[in-house]
């Protein structure tokens, strides 16, 4: 892991870039000396980690006392995608301006994006967990798909949060029944580009015995403020053991 950039941030949280091998990612840490836990996280279906919404919930959430980490994953962010992946994209673009269904065209786009995602994350899970000043356990928040193939095939993480507003491809509604973990689940009730129903359907297939649903009206960026320090109390009481 190479650090390419540092900065100390108003509210004192270090603010680090990196790169490991091809993929570049962000670290904050709060000013802590102690070993801070470790959560990582990831935007919908992929958009970059540079993006506005996350980079506040990275800062916010680092404030409480966590190392946070976020990365652009293979045909993440900015990394290049396959001539597949753009092709579903631009169909994807056609569809919704035609009113088509799309989630045929979903399906071809997030499920590799979720497969090539995976082995990137746990690669940098790897390097994170050997810097001092960071110790488990380990939580995730944010995109369900990647969490789901991540709480089913990293055991090191210990408790999630999921955000119900990205496309879940079937395999990961299947894997979401081997998902035991503590997690806690945000619903917009009028997401314009996630059915309620679908979202209900997989938060009843999670095989967690502690699960959390929060419902809140609003469309798919109106996730009001007070759940993500909602969201810091469910990480302390897994996390900060």
């Amino acid at each position: 892991m190479h650090f390419t950039s540092e900065q100390r941030l108003d509210d004192g949280v270090l603010e680090r870039e990196f790169t490991l091998g091809e993929i570049p990612g962000t670290l904050w840490t709060p000013e802590s000396a102690a070993p801070a836990p470790l959560i990582l996280m990831a935007h919908n279906n992929g958009l970059p980690k540079s993006q506005s919404r996350l980079i506040a919930r990275a800062r916010q959430t680092a404030a409480y006392g966590y190392a946070v980490a976020s990365v652009d994953a293979a045909g993440c962010g900015d990394r290049p995608r396959s001539a597949a992946d753009e092709q579903a994209r631009a169909d994807l673009r056609r569809a919704m301006r035609a009113g088509e269904p799309v989630d045929e065209i979903f399906e071809s786009l997030v499920g590799p994006m979720v497969e090539n995602a995976a082995p990137d994350w746990r690669t940098t899970l790897d390097a994170l967990l050997a810097l001092p000043g960071i110790g488990g356990p380990v939580g995730y928040s944010g995109w369900t798909a990647l969490g789901i193939r991540l709480a089913v095939t990293e055991p090191r993480i210990a408790a999630a949060g999921y955000f119900a507003g990205g496309y879940v491809p079937r395999a990961q509604r299947e894997e979401a029944r081997q998902v035991t973990i503590p997690l806690l689940m945000l619903l917009q009730w009028d997401d314009e580009g996630n059915p309620r129903q679908r979202a209900l359907d997989l938060f009843d297939a999670f095989g967690s015995k502690e699960k959390t649903l929060h419902a809140n009206l609003g469309g798919h960026t109106g996730t009001p403020w007070f759940e993500f320090e909602d969201g810091g109390r469910f990480y302390d009481r897994h996390l900060k053991r």
